[in-house]
């Protein structure tokens, strides 16, 4: 099934910004982040189509999951 992801911020570095990609069924959020090699731990927020979503929620074709870091300030 075909899905696109879009990464943010830092984690574009080295990277790409939007990316097509063709995954199985039954592949969840984490097995996206896990495939980039992004540490967990980094995670801020996931977004399948717009609406915030755990890590092991399934996609589903034609999904866009967006992957942002934790933001910190002061």
């Amino acid at each position: 099934m075909k899905i696109t992801v879009k990464l943010f911020a830092y984690f574009r570095d080295n990277r790409f910004i939007k990316q097509e990609q063709d995954l199985p069924p039954g592949t969840t959020v984490r097995d996206i982040i896990n495939s980039l090699e992004i540490d967990i731990e980094e995670i801020g927020v996931t977004m399948i189509n717009s609406r915030h979503c755990q890590f092991d929620q399934e996609i589903q074709a034609g999904d866009q999951v967006a992957i942002f870091p934790a933001i910190g300030g002061g």
